[in-house]
């Protein structure tokens, strides 16, 4: 029993190793560029805002492919909470940029 924890532990912690081996999505890359099919700098995408149940925004970003979210803050670190839209609900073009259509 023990030899298979061990043998669970050291399969899943090569995994993991090859994961950060991976383009565009592995530990330690570049998390400002995708890494996909249409591979560019997330600045030349375009953000909108994602309202949170608790009133709060999040930056999203919809490349067709891949999507990015990230909590709006303040320059404290402290969540924006702006009241721009709803709760669960998004407003602004987050899937400008992309060449890529969502699939239907």
């Amino acid at each position: 029993m023990i030899k298979a924890k061990i043998l669970l532990v050291t399969a899943c912690a090569f995994g993991l190793t090859a994961c950060g081996d991976m383009e565009g999505g592995g530990i330690g890359s570049d998390k400002s560029t995708d890494g996909g099919i249409d591979k560019k700098h997330l600045s030349q995408l375009q953000a909108g805002i994602w309202v949170d149940p608790n009133g709060c925004d999040h930056w999203i970003i919809d490349d067709g492919v891949e999507g990015y979210l990230s909590a709006r803050l303040d320059k404290y670190g402290k969540p924006v909470c702006s009241g721009v839209a709803p709760p669960n609900h998004t407003v602004g073009d987050f899937k400008a940029g992309s060449n890529i259509p969502d699939p239907n």
